[in-house]
């Protein structure tokens, strides 16, 4: 057997991602790395002391495949509390990230042939996922500066094979919340097409400015056509962790359960115990989490406008896009990130590679989930960057 023979084409012919691309390059060259999403804090203290004490005080054997009792409790509460939904523990299964529960479900619920509407731009994950399990993906091309989706562009991606809609809310990267018009539309449609949706909602607590997120499951008929993706890694600033869950309706959560358990089978019990305490935090550290973010968000922000950057809303994540031509720069976005990394020292996403045809090609995502003093020296780097290009192409002569 040849070596181009060997291993599945999804796999096999697959390009090294571009996070992985500059997160290399800025480990290579000393940049800092506004790419990679990722905070650089050790995560909140008393979580923290749970899992350790639990890693020496309490079992370290497999626990039940579904998740630990006490984190399957802790989701549906948390949910209950902060969502208004109405889940029992029996409806949540406890995975090894939100990637994992993606997978999971896709290969427990894609049949070979079936259709599968993505909004795009999307995670990277999505599509090799979708078709390592037989499915087709069907984009939804969404564009700037509002990225809003509308029945017509949904009816012209769908078609009599379409099955499911995986989804993200609030939307990595672009930054926004779904509107309240938006969910409606998305739940109309599932419902009338027979649709189950795959909610990615990992961001779900990452809102800012008084916005807060919407599960889709919560709109009218979708309770029992909806998984409903989770992430401690977010919530909590814990992204090492891989701590995931998915909830879903019982017919649904059978099969998801099942999937799961030929994947990563369980999660570190101790770090599922340190989850299930941390869902349980009243409400007040929640929104006091969502406030040191949002400083975050806008000091990247105020820092780059008083450096002639022209930036798009961000109303959620950790990330923020940078409009290159309205702030000078005559570069598509991934020639932008090149030179920064290497002539700036900062590494950043080009939006393009959230796109699988069709890219937008003029904005780039910067991740704010970092230090004061990392963020002012990011600015600093890129704005002395921006003097120099605007200089050379001469605007302003």
């Amino acid at each position: 057997m040849t070596g181009a023979a060997l291993g599945h084409p999804v796999y096999r012919d697959m390009p090294t991602t571009i996070f992985e691309q500059m997160s290399a390059l800025a480990r290579e060259t000393g940049a800092i790395n506004l790419g990679q999403g990722f905070p650089d804090t050790p995560g909140p203290a008393d979580i923290l002391n749970v899992a350790a004490d639990a890693l020496l005080s309490r079992s370290n054997q497999y626990p039940p495949m579904a998740g630990l009792p006490e984190l399957r409790a802790a989701v549906a509460s948390h949910y209950a509390a902060h969502q208004g939904l109405a889940l029992t523990p029996q409806d949540v299964i406890v995975t090894s990230g939100a990637t994992e529960a993606i997978a999971a479900t896709l290969l427990a619920l894609v049949q070979p042939g079936d259709e599968v509407l993505v909004l795009a731009p999307l995670y990277d994950a999505y599509l090799p996922l979708i078709e390592r399990a037989g499915g087709v993906a069907k984009v939804v091309r969404l564009t700037p500066p509002e990225w809003r989706i509308t029945q017509a562009a949904l009816e012209a991606a769908a078609s009599p094979r379409t099955r499911f809609l995986l989804m993200n809310n609030p939307v990595n990267p672009t930054g926004i919340v779904l509107r309240d018009g938006e969910l409606a539309l998305l739940a109309r449609f599932c419902v009338d097409r027979d649709l189950i949706a795959i909610c990615d909602e990992v961001w779900e607590h990452l809102t800012f400015d008084g916005l807060r997120h919407h599960p889709l499951m919560a709109q009218p008929g979708m309770g029992e056509r909806t998984v409903k993706i989770g992430s401690a890694g977010k919530i909590f600033s814990l992204t090492g962790w891989k701590v995931g869950w998915m909830c879903a309706a019982p017919p649904i959560v059978t099969l998801l359960a099942r999937a799961h358990q030929f994947l990563t089978f369980t999660t570190p019990p101790n770090l599922q115990w340190a989850v299930a305490k941390g869902l349980a935090k009243p409400v007040e550290w929640f929104g006091a989490m969502r406030a040191d973010y949002q400083a975050s968000r806008d000091r990247l922000v105020t820092g780059l406008r008083a450096a002639g950057f022209v930036l798009l809303p961000s109303q959620a994540t950790w990330f923020v896009c940078v409009d290159l031509p309205a702030s000078g720069i005559a570069m598509d976005d991934r020639e932008f990130c090149e030179r920064i990394v290497r002539e700036a020292g900062v590494a950043a996403i080009p939006i393009s590679a959230f796109y699988p045809d069709e890219p937008v090609t003029h904005l780039v995502r910067l991740c704010f989930s970092k230090a004061d003093a990392v963020l002012d020296e990011a600015v600093a780097r890129l704005a002395d960057f921006r003097r120099r290009v605007v200089a050379g192409s001469g605007e302003g002569r």
